[in-house]
């Protein structure tokens, strides 16, 4: 099982949180401009690097904010936490 850092909370049980996928994808600026595969890239083409990835998540059965997360995808470890709209912190 995960534990899972929320930033307002503390640290907590995977079972409390909602996974949004990848942190930091800009919406288009004109969507209505995009075809049919440039729409369908932007809502279903995500990063799926292995070791460090920003992902968004939220603490759905707590305090019910979203925020942010860098998570290592071999270890699942949780490398740091930061409030949407922060940028992603320096990992070493």
């Amino acid at each position: 099982m995960l534990s899972v850092p929320c930033p307002w909370c503390g640290p907590r049980d995977e079972t409390e949180f909602s996974y949004g996928g990848q942190a930091h994808v800009a919406h288009p600026a004109e969507p209505d401009a995009l075809s049919d595969h440039e729409w369908s890239d932007y809502l279903f083409v995500r990063d799926n690097p292995r070791g460090p990835f920003a992902e968004r998540w939220c603490h759905s059965a707590g305090c019910r904010r979203w925020f942010n997360a860098v998570r290592d995808t071999v270890t699942h470890s949780f490398l740091a936490v930061y409030r949407i709209g922060d940028p992603v912190p320096e990992i070493s």
